[in-house]
């Protein structure tokens, strides 16, 4: 029983199901209700969405598992008593469990690129596990370049759903007696915008809280000679930086919810009320953590309100699939 405690805490179930859900909430709360919108009603069967989110949940997971591989000894000083890799799992299990849980993860999601004939799903499904895998080995160490990697693997999430949807259209409307249907609706263009949308809310989040990480973490990054921000500017300018990027993601917020969403802009809207109490605020409690933070525990706070932040953003699909 330990041990399986062990493996879940090395892949971060939590994070696995929270990557699942996403997935499933853009399909079903916004790509569903803009496709009934436009008289299609649900395209994408289930067994090829299932495919998307399994390819995708151990693609993550065996990126888990390769960051603690190489991180063993920034993990030894940073967070000891969650040292896995070495302790209860040795390098070599963890390189085995990377490489199944990884090809395993590309073939569902090359399945699924091969029956909507996408080439866009295919190089995705073997470009971010590559990119995994020199995040992990090298550029996690560089200065913003291993935070950027991960933001743009989150923002890749649910753009997923969008761009196997479009693939599906095209496969399927794009010649309809001679006629290519989807010349004549907006329908992929409301996909990518609507979905794009969480996917840009997804990058600048996750940015935000991997930089907030780093300032948890700097101890051990200061010892094994990691370029991380707080390392090369410290801890004030990373603050600033951190700060800048949550007033440009509230700011985006209150652009969307009061000036580019079509729904009425009152205060008794839900969409409205959502934005306030469900980012907002939560938002703003990060700003005043993160400049009362001094030490290691107070940051990881920090971030969990971080990672809430996130949670609420991608359940604002909810609040949209409503209104739609």
């Amino acid at each position: 029983m330990d041990k399986l405690r062990d493996y879940l805490t090395l892949v971060r179930w939590q994070n696995l199901l929270m990557t699942a859900v996403v997935l499933y909430v853009m399909e079903k709360w916004v790509a569903t209700p803009l496709l009934c919108k436009a008289y299609f009603g649900e395209q994408l069967p289930w067994w090829q969405l299932a495919l998307l989110i399994a390819g995708t949940v151990l693609i993550a997971a065996g990126g888990y598992v390769i960051n603690d591989y190489f991180d063993v000894k920034i993990d030894a000083i940073n967070r000891p008593d969650r040292l896995i890799v070495t302790r209860s799992v040795s390098k070599q299990q963890a390189m085995r469990l990377f490489q199944v849980l990884t090809a395993t993860g590309i073939v569902c999601g090359l399945v699924v690129a091969w029956v909507l004939r996408s080439w866009v799903v295919a190089v995705i499904f073997v470009f971010v596990p590559g990119l995994l895998w020199f995040y992990s080995a090298s550029y996690k160490r560089q200065m913003i370049v291993g935070n950027l990697i991960i933001a743009l693997v989150a923002a890749l999430c649910p753009l997923l759903i969008a761009v196997s949807n479009v693939a599906y259209l095209k496969l399927h409307y794009s010649n309809v007696n001679g006629i290519n249907v989807l010349e004549y609706i907006s329908l992929p263009r409301d996909l990518y915008m609507w979905i794009g949308g969480f996917a840009a809310f997804a990058f600048l989040a996750t940015l935000i809280r991997e930089i907030i990480k780093d300032m948890q973490d700097q101890m051990g990054d200061r010892e094994l000679e990691c370029h991380s921000l707080p390392v090369v500017l410290g801890e004030q300018p990373t603050k600033i930086i951190v700060t800048v990027l949550l007033l440009l993601l509230a700011g985006a917020i209150v652009w969307l919810a009061w000036w580019v969403i079509p729904f009425p802009h009152t205060w008794n809207t839900l969409h409205i009320r959502y934005a306030v109490f469900g980012l907002l605020v939560p938002i703003a409690c990060v700003l005043w953590l993160l400049w009362s933070a001094r030490i290691s525990s107070e940051y990881r706070t920090a971030q969990a309100v971080m990672k809430f932040v996130m949670l609420m953003g991608v359940l604002y699909s909810f609040v949209i699939s409503k209104m739609l």
